[in-house]
């Protein structure tokens, strides 16, 4: 079956509604889900807050009667595993009656892993698959990375200057960027399941880690600290190993400081790195050594995404290769 033009902007509309989820559909990923037939969209859904209802699902109850014979333009995989919280995505479309299902991404989940293809095909549903993977895998990040890796996805966050520093020599980082790149990094707040700090970022900056955008406020991720010294009502690492044994939050932001970020890097556990750079020059701190002997390992790490701009300031992307 042929990739169309129509079917990669519908599979853009599936991805976009994906992205409503994202921070609040823990424990499942956060799907999108477009119902079309003759051109027009008679049912969307993405995965509501807690899991459920999943979006073909939502889709569907929108849809009706209509939803025969229609194409279903889904981020991930349908699920072909049937739960006490609600039934197979799969056999959902089967029942409709869709005529065409075109899916992004796969899904990695030993329960599904190609059964809910193969369930649509032995239907006989048309099925397209590979459309704008990249896009969805992005949006799917905490998701793939707990399936494949046994962890969360973990995006280190650093506003730094012109040359790096992430703090004056005083250890004073607030602020080096502006009001733009410090709402946007609120941002990443309300999308992540847990933030976590260094032990030293936490005495000298007394952090709230809320989120401080209107219509968000209420998104409350994990509080978390890394080190030695434990903190009364926050979650306690220990160190970067210690990332491996959180199984209730998929997407971790990690906001510094030095020797946190330094870790992490030296562990290989950062997956994505986010840095906020402000067109100031002000020495000081800097990571420091973060394990490598040589300069060769260095290359080849990093996908560098488009520089995004927030006022004065630039935000610089970058996920690892993997």
């Amino acid at each position: 079956m042929a990739l169309t033009t129509d079917d990669s902007r519908w599979m853009g509309a599936a991805l976009t509604l994906a992205q409503r989820g994202v921070g609040l559909a823990r424990p499942n990923p956060s799907v999108g889900c477009v119902l079309v037939r003759a051109g027009r969209v008679i049912g969307r859904g993405w995965t509501q807050a807690g899991g459920r209802p999943h979006a073909e699902a939502m889709a569907l109850a929108q849809a009706g009667a209509e939803a025969r014979g229609a194409t279903a333009y889904v981020s991930l995989e349908p699920c072909a595993h049937a739960s006490p919280r609600g039934p197979a995505c799969a056999d959902g479309l089967v029942a409709a009656g869709v005529a065409r299902v075109v899916v992004a991404a796969g899904d990695p989940d030993p329960r599904t892993n190609g059964a809910g293809i193969a369930r649509l095909r032995a239907a006989g549903i048309a099925v397209l698959e590979g459309v704008r993977t990249a896009e969805a895998e992005a949006g799917l990040a905490g998701f793939l990375v707990r399936q494949r890796l046994g962890r969360p996805h973990i995006t280190l966050k650093l506003a730094v200057s012109l040359d790096g520093a992430v703090a004056l020599a005083s250890g004073q980082s607030q602020w080096i960027t502006g009001d733009r790149a410090r709402a946007h990094a609120h941002l990443e707040r309300a999308r992540a399941d847990m933030i976590l700090v260094g032990r030293g970022t936490f005495a000298a900056d007394a952090p709230r880690l809320d989120v401080r955008l209107a219509g968000l406020e209420g998104r409350a991720p994990i509080k978390a600290v890394m080190g030695r010294t434990p903190v009364p009502g926050w979650r306690h690492l220990d160190s970067p190993a210690a990332l491996a044994a959180v199984t209730d939050a998929d997407l971790v932001l990690a906001e510094g400081g030095v020797g946190l970020a330094a870790s992490l890097f030296a562990a290989d556990l950062v997956d994505r790195l986010l840095l906020y750079r402000a067109p100031i020059v002000i020495g000081g701190r800097t990571l420091g050594d973060i394990g490598l002997a040589d300069l060769a390992p260095a290359h080849g790490r990093w996908a560098a995404q488009p520089i995004v701009a927030l006022g004065a300031d630039r935000l610089e992307n970058y996920h690892r290769i993997r």
